[in-house]
């Protein structure tokens, strides 16, 4: 029977279509590229600006002159078509996206690779390039080949200290780094309903480190209560006996807290073994761990002690960065001696906010430990928000169910 991605595009695995496109969205980085081909174009218009968001967040704010330069040339263009715009601090696009602003059965196109993130709403969401995101502005529409797609199955229940990040780190070694090529990853299985919506977040956004076209949970009650938080419907989505070409067993009871090492994100290590590195730098955030909860656990366990690395601390969202300062969690993290960043990407991409020196080791909770990506000539490794705070406690990689 037919998958999530089949039913949401409308037709079966391997068929090339023509679809209007729900929600369209780019960042700062990305937006200036497509506004370059979209001004090749001739700038004939934005066919639907209400479906056209733009997101700053990568290099925000600005780090240098001819940054801020481009950076006001792209909200010129948001001024002038009146297309939804989030200027610095509102938070890094697919967090932006997931606060109410998608629904599930949505078609969801991103200029960014981790667009697959907002597969979790139930939405089928994936990311493209600038000439794309350009075509979208003008057409309201886009292409693309509906994905074959593998179940992912997901049973037992986490242990005290493993988190959902060491889950994704674990199902992308187990597939390895194109072992999805162009495959919708659905997440089903027994235990599936019970994943917090941070959880499916964190799983999702990690679908492309696979080489998905992205990933997707089926809209449910966890679904209905997270989106009724900003009085979005919801419509259940319910399987109907999906047909798979691969499917992958995830015993969640088995998992222990793991590292992606340098430089692969599918080559992981128990943290056990990595115990005793020395770290230069803790980062903490990014879109797949930078979530009010995830920086609710780190507090938990930096509260009343002081780290031992410089520990860079970036929310999600203004919404994430706001419940950790009302909650007290913020408070918590600054005075166990964190630098905390305005929401956005911080050094994920290198660019700015915490960029590592050539033979620096860094422990961090993106999804990405690509050579020269933080830094040039640095290393780093990838890991859940648990054990980054264990770590930065100790300045070198430490197992969180030492410290919980």
């Amino acid at each position: 029977m037919v998958t999530l991605s089949e039913k949401i595009l409308g037709a079966q695995a391997g068929t090339y279509i023509d679809r209007i496109v729900d929600k369209a969205f780019c960042h700062d980085g990305t937006g200036i590229q497509a506004k370059i081909i979209y001004d090749a174009m001739g700038a004939p218009g934005i066919r639907k600006p209400d479906a056209i968001y733009i997101i700053y967040d990568h290099i925000a704010p600005a780090n240098n002159s001819q940054t801020a330069e481009l950076q006001a040339e792209l909200r010129t263009l948001a001024r002038i078509y009146q297309v939804r715009f989030w200027d610095i601090g509102s938070g890094i696009c697919h967090q932006v996206m997931a606060e109410g602003q998608v629904q599930p059965g949505e078609v969801v196109i991103g200029a960014d690779s981790h667009s697959c993130t907002l597969g979790a709403l139930g939405a089928f969401a994936t990311g493209v390039g600038a000439s794309d995101m350009a075509g979208i502005w003008v057409s309201g529409e886009t292409w693309l080949r509906v994905p074959d797609s593998i179940g992912i199955h997901l049973s037992g229940t986490l242990n005290t200290g493993v988190e959902w990040k060491d889950a994704a780190l674990s199902y992308v070694a187990g597939l390895g780094m194109d072992g999805a090529t162009y495959a919708a990853l659905e997440f089903t299985g027994e235990s599936a309903a019970s994943v917090p919506m941070e959880g499916r977040l964190t799983l999702c956004n990690m679908a492309v480190e696979a080489g998905a076209k992205t990933g997707l949970f089926y809209a449910d009650k966890e679904t209905e209560r997270y989106l009724a938080e900003f009085s979005v419907p919801c419509t259940v989505q319910e399987p109907d006996n999906p047909t798979y070409v691969q499917e992958y067993d995830i015993d969640l009871t088995d998992l222990e807290p793991v590292c992606a090492v340098p430089h692969r994100v599918d080559t992981i290590r128990p943290v056990s073994d990595l115990a005793g590195t020395h770290l230069d730098q803790v980062f903490i955030g990014t879109c797949t761990n930078g979530r009010f909860e995830d920086l609710a656990r780190a507090a938990r366990i930096l509260k009343g002690h002081r780290v031992q690395v410089r520990t860079i601390v970036v929310p999600a969202s203004e919404r994430d960065y706001l419940q950790a300062i009302t909650s007290g969690v913020a408070a918590d993290l600054v005075q166990a001696g964190c630098t905390i960043g305005p929401p956005g990407c911080g050094p994920c991409l290198g660019a700015h906010m915490g960029v590592l020196g050539e033979g620096e080791v860094a422990l961090s909770t993106a999804n990405r430990n690509f050579k020269n990506r933080m830094g040039v000539g640095a290393s780093y490794y990838l890991c859940s928000p648990a054990t980054a705070a264990a770590s930065a406690l100790h300045g070198e990689i430490t197992d969180p169910r030492e410290v919980i």
